[in-house]
């Protein structure tokens, strides 16, 4: 799947580049929490002055992969000068996503991006150029990405919902792509396995790739409910599942392929994380909070009579997604 599974890339109309403003929404909801940690993270006696290694996991393409890491930079930038350290000026920037990502989009907005960093912070770089040294780390982050010890900030939006793998034992699953009111608790269970498995492993690499004192911050699709198949986090797949059964009916998509898909996510709650972390052991929770953030349906045949769908439901219903924003910082 790491081969298969990517955001859409290009510019084009149905690009993440040009759908991707909820996302973008998400991360700059969340700034106050990222810029919180850098500050704490740089007033911490170990860090080391005048340098800054970042790693942005999930990057996708389009303007958001670099969005983040611009407001680090000038966060971090501006703190240094106020707390009278050396400027950190030293930049290392790591953009990871699956290698089915469009990397060279990323790539050749590199140097637009530096310039216009230049031109937003003005003359608080004309004696202290800052240096950026960008590099992509195609993989998944489910496996070990980076030497140890050799990151001091780790951010992901919207990524760690997505699973390594379809979970197995799905065959009973039938009529839905994920959990559903109708799927038998063996799905759901398969389902939170694979969430622990996942972000155990996640949290093993982080552990093991972030300094003592580093911090992380990660945002996904989350749910409040301590029910798994919740409407909260489930009813925009049951209502895509409508559409595409719709879709079979009629002929337009074969029935057994269907059948055979399902999702590769899960909407955790605020426990599932916490008890995960707790359980791994490297990381104090220093935030953890879930908020609603609402959105719009996007094209196509499918996302037409999805929308149709959404249309009658929220005539009813509010039409939210609930994220969930943790802040960890690695243990001692």
């Amino acid at each position: 799947m790491d081969n298969v599974l990517h955001m859409n890339g290009g510019m084009g109309e149905t690009s993440y580049a040009k759908n991707s403003l909820l996302q973008w929404k998400g991360i700059a909801t969340t700034l106050p929490i990222t810029k919180e940690a850098i500050a704490e993270l740089m007033c911490n006696s170990s860090f080391p002055i005048g340098r800054l290694a970042i790693a942005n996991l999930g990057c996708a393409s389009g303007p958001n992969s670099l969005f983040l890491v611009s407001e680090v930079i000038k966060a971090a930038h501006k703190l240094s000068r106020e707390l009278g350290h050396k400027s950190t000026d030293q930049f290392q920037i790591f953009l990871n996503d699956l290698p089915g990502n469009d990397f060279n989009n990323i790539f050749s907005s590199i140097q637009g991006f530096k310039e216009k960093i230049m031109e937003e912070m003005g003359s608080c770089t004309d004696s202290e150029p800052i240096l950026m040294f960008i590099t992509g780390v195609p993989g998944s982050f489910y496996d070990r990405l980076f030497q140890s010890d050799s990151l001091h900030f780790i951010h992901s939006s919207y990524s760690v919902h997505w699973s390594s793998q379809v979970p197995r034992g799905l065959e009973e699953n039938k009529g839905n792509i994920y959990m559903a009111k109708t799927s038998p608790q063996c799905v759901l269970e398969a389902y939170y396995k694979q969430f622990r498995t996942d972000f155990s492993s996640f949290l093993n690499h982080r552990a093991q790739e972030l300094v003592t004192g580093g911090r992380m911050v990660l945002t996904f699709f989350g749910r409040r409910s301590a029910e798994p198949c919740a409407k909260e986090c489930c009813y925009i797949w049951e209502l895509m599942s409508m559409a595409l059964n719709q879709m079979a009916l009629e002929g337009l998509i074969d029935q057994d392929k269907l059948d055979s898909f399902n999702l590769p996510l899960f909407t955790p709650s605020a426990m599932e994380v916490e008890a995960e972390i707790q359980k791994q052991g490297s990381f104090a929770i220093k935030h953890l909070e879930l908020w609603d953030m609402s959105w719009n349906a996007y094209e196509g045949e499918v996302f037409k009579r999805y929308g149709l769908l959404l249309s009658d439901w929220m005539a009813n219903e509010r039409a939210i997604l609930v994220s969930l924003t943790v802040s960890l910082t690695k243990r001692g």
